[in-house]
This record gives C-alpha cells, structure tokens and sequence, in this order.
C-alpha cells in the first residue's frame, strides 16, 4: 500500500459518519451515524451488517480488545459475529460522546453530555460507578436562602446546590 492512496470508498450511510473504529484484528470496520450503525468487511468493503436496535445519533463506536462486541449509540452492547443487539445498558445519559472498553473488555467506560463517565459491567449491563468531577456549587444547601428566583434555584442546582428541607 502506497501512501496517501485511497484504496476504497464505503458508502452505506445516509447521514454524517461521527466515528469509525476498526477491529482488533484489522479485518472489520465499524462506523457509527445518524442513521446506523454499520459493520464492514475491510477485505471488500461490503457491508457485513447493520446493527440491530438502534434509534438514535452515534457519536462513539468501539470494540471490545476481543473484538467479540461493539458497542455505541446511547449505551448498546452488539455481538459481532450477527449484529445482535445483546444489551442496552440503561441510565439517563443524554447524548453519548464517547465509550471505550477497559483492557480486559470486563468493563466498559461512556462519557457523556452530562459531564459524568459512567463504568459498566459488559456482562450484565449493570451500571457500576458514575464518575462526576464537582461542580462549582456541589452541594451547597440553598434551602434556606432567601430572594432566589426558581430559574436563579434551577441554575444552582445544575451546578451542584442542593436543597435540603430537613
């Protein structure tokens, strides 16, 4: 392969490619849409599936280091070898914008809108750690502050005030 030499084109999507990852072997490609979420065979380029189940923008796709998941989109787990869709894994995440596996693919780490990262069990789909640096008002009691708007309270609470009526 020379370089800078355009060997294929992949043309399946309908909408912005926002991630592409390949394999851990280099054999397949993911790439990750707004209308999709495809496989490819890199030897021919052609489609080996569409993922199953999804129904929103993804911004992430990566494989597991065994390369037997993919995951992307608002928290899916897939299986490689058909396109199932295997799990999905459920918080309030709002928009995903990243996820990684950890070495040993046991765990699987998503970072968010929200400003959070979120640790997962791939086994399970179980939610195991949110991870969120404080905020500049994390956990400042406003209970008892007087004056304050309810949009002025809304805001404080965004940035880490709590109200505490006890």
């Amino acid at each position: 392969m020379s370089s800078g030499q355009l060997l294929k084109t992949l043309q399946g999507h309908l909408r912005p490619v926002n991630s592409v990852a390949f394999s851990p072997d280099g054999n397949l490609l993911a790439s990750g849409s707004g209308d999709r979420t495809i496989l490819w065979e890199i030897s021919n380029g052609k489609v080996l599936c569409i993922m199953q189940g999804q129904t929103e923008n993804v911004y992430s796709v990566a494989f597991s280091p065994d390369g037997s998941l993919l995951a992307g989109g608002k928290m899916r787990l897939w299986e490689t070898s058909s396109g199932k869709l295997l799990n999905t894994l459920q918080a309030d995440l709002g928009t995903v914008w990243s996820v990684a596996f950890s070495p040993s693919g046991k765990l699987l780490a998503s970072g968010g809108f929200d400003q959070t990262v979120r640790l997962w069990e791939t086994s399970s789909g179980k939610l195991l750690h949110t991870l969120r640096s404080d905020r500049p008002y994390e956990r400042m009691n406003i209970s008892q502050v007087k004056g304050l708007t309810e949009g002025q309270k809304t805001a404080l609470r965004l940035l880490g005030a709590i109200e505490d009526e006890a």
